[in-house]
């Protein structure tokens, strides 16, 4: 027995003209469909370099639009005529225009004679499909889909909203289990012919001219009917992506095609030369007697979906980037947030540098300019320093200078007089350590020597900002490692303090500290909040600080509490 091949075509003609040309003078007959939005000097020019093969048909053209009817008309009538010209067929081979083969000719002779009642055809029930993607599943059976998803959107839009808004609902055939499944199938002739001559078909065809995508659903519901072996499979082998779209296969897709031991595969490119060169071939080297396996290759396709959905950690790509959430890791490298640690100590900066040798930054989102390490104008990737800039999209701002900085952990100061849009960021990125001293601003309102109506109101700016941004961190969404401490907590134990935060910087380097930063003269702090209490401002987030004037800071003493009798 013979098998031929019914060939869709409506683009790239000279590679569909090659690959029919391929099976042909293999011993093939085709029949050819090809679309009637194929302009007349590209069809007559296909026609003419075919011309030769008298094995080769053409069917009526049929104007064809994605998801209707007229793709599975134009399918009807060139097997219509490929059954009736050439008795000696056995299998009917459905395949497009940017099918190739991947295996000789004789192999898929040898492998359908073996099989002579065997339809390959993928059919699976409605309830089972796991693939569509956005689409309809049960209700493009009971629905009606006059118009087209492409063309005629909006029509289409408003009459499915129509027919669900008067509950709308119709019978599908009696008899007929609806079932889904590829396009591209093989089936024997038996099955075939008694699909299109059943006196039942007109029934079948006027019901699915108005279900939606047809070509998926007439074949693999009816061969259910007459078909006593159905191999619920495809042949060819046509891969998806995460959208529901064809991956299209290119000439470094060689070795993957030839793992994969499926007879014809597809979408192939145009100008994929190689593969076009390697597989049009019939050379019985290659002959594998493998049963076809797409399976083989799925871990590779299930890489490449991840890849494009998730990325590499922290790099954010078109194809995820304007939806929230798709991130594969909001940044890319582990990273540490001081809030406070500037103003308690005055050379904050240079010893955390030494103690824990990452990249030490100032304030970043200072609403002046971004302080850069070294005081840098531009940064790795060429980021400025410019405030506006950065405040255009200050998350891909941080993500940014935490990519282009990989294996070297940045550091950088936060306080309530930074701009705030980067906080939601930082608290619910799992790579983010953030330090927090509350209250720790108040020191430099300390330190201007002013006592008036203007530093208590911005006193009260500084602590309403700062709790805001603490019930952001004590978030249930939040997942930074977050660490807070009230500036009269910490200063009671700093050097502690500090190697509790160095150990999460470091963990398991069992660094001990040795030398703590210079802390900032606090004499007359205490007094200095009194006093903001006493103009009715409760700096609260400081802690409880003694007015005691006899109590004042030292540095001298590394392991012992910072407030000392004097």
């Amino acid at each position: 027995m013979m098998v031929g091949f019914v060939m869709l075509v409506h683009t790239a003609l000279d590679r569909a003209s090659q690959t029919a040309r391929h099976w042909a003078t293999s011993g093939c007959p085709i029949v050819i469909h090809c679309d009637r939005k194929v302009r007349r000097k590209e069809y007559t020019r296909l026609t003419e370099s075919l011309a030769d093969l008298e094995n080769v048909s053409f069917a009526p053209r049929y104007h064809c639009e994605w998801g209707t009817w007229n793709i599975v008309a134009a399918t009807q009538k060139a097997a219509e005529i490929m059954l009736q010209k050439h008795p000696e067929v056995g299998h009917v081979y459905l395949a497009s225009g940017s099918c190739l083969p991947l295996r000789p000719v004789q192999e898929l002779k040898a492998y359908l004679d073996a099989r002579p009642r065997t339809d390959f055809i993928e059919s699976v029930t409605i309830e089972d499909v796991t693939w569509t993607k956005g689409g309809f599943d049960s209700e493009r059976f009971t629905l009606r889909f006059p118009f087209s998803w492409k063309k005629q959107r909006f029509l289409f839009d408003r009459y499915v909203a129509l027919q669900r808004l008067v509950r709308f609902k119709r019978r599908v055939p009696k008899g007929l289990v609806p079932h889904l499944g590829s396009q591209w199938w093989c089936l024997s002739r038996p099955t075939l012919e008694a699909i299109l001559t059943d006196p039942d078909r007109p029934m079948y065809d006027r019901y699915f001219k108005r279900v939606w995508i047809p070509d998926e659903s007439y074949f693999q519901s009816i061969v259910r009917v007459y078909s006593s072996d159905v191999e619920s499979r495809s042949l060819t082998l046509s891969k998806f992506d995460f959208q529901g779209k064809p991956h299209i296969f290119y000439d470094d897709h060689l070795q993957l095609l030839r793992r994969s031991d499926c007879f014809v595969a597809r979408k192939i490119w145009p100008q994929a030369n190689r593969l076009y060169a390697s597989f049009l071939s019939n050379d019985p080297k290659v002959t594998k007697n493998a049963e076809p396996n797409p399976s083989k290759i799925d871990r590779l396709f299930a890489k490449a979906v991840d890849r494009r959905t998730l990325g590499r950690p922290g790099l954010y790509m078109q194809s995820r980037f304007p939806n929230r959430d798709w991130e594969n890791g909001k940044t890319a490298e582990p990273y540490s947030v001081f809030e406070g640690f500037s103003d308690l100590f005055s050379n904050f900066d240079t010893w955390l540098g030494k103690a824990a040798g990452g990249r030490v930054h100032g304030h970043l989102f200072s609403t002046d300019r971004v302080e850069y390490a070294g005081g840098e104008t531009t940064y790795n990737g060429g980021l400025s320093d410019s405030a506006p800039l950065r405040d255009h999209n200050p998350e891909a701002f941080l993500t940014s200078l935490i990519w282009n900085t990989r294996g070297e952990r940045q550091m950088f100061q936060f306080g309530p007089g930074d701009s705030q849009k980067i906080e939601w960021l930082i608290a619910t990125d799992p790579k983010a350590q953030i330090s927090v001293v509350t209250g720790a601003w108040a020191i430099g309102l300390f330190q201007l020597g002013i006592n008036s109506s203007v530093v208590r109101k911005e006193a009260a700016r500084l602590q309403s900002v700062e709790a805001e941004h603490l019930r952001t961190l004590r978030s249930p969404y939040a997942k930074a490692r977050v660490r807070i401490w009230s500036l009269a907590e910490f200063i009671e134990d700093p050097m502690n303090n500090l190697q509790t935060i160095m150990d999460d910087i470091m963990p398991g380097s069992r660094r001990r500290l040795t030398a703590a930063p210079l802390m900032h003269d606090l004499t007359g702090f205490g007094r200095f909040l009194q006093t903001l209490k006493n103009q009715g401002m409760n700096p609260y987030l400081a802690g409880d600080f003694p007015v005691d004037p006899e109590l004042v800071p030292t540095s001298t003493d590394t392991q012992r509490p910072y407030l000392v009798k004097k």
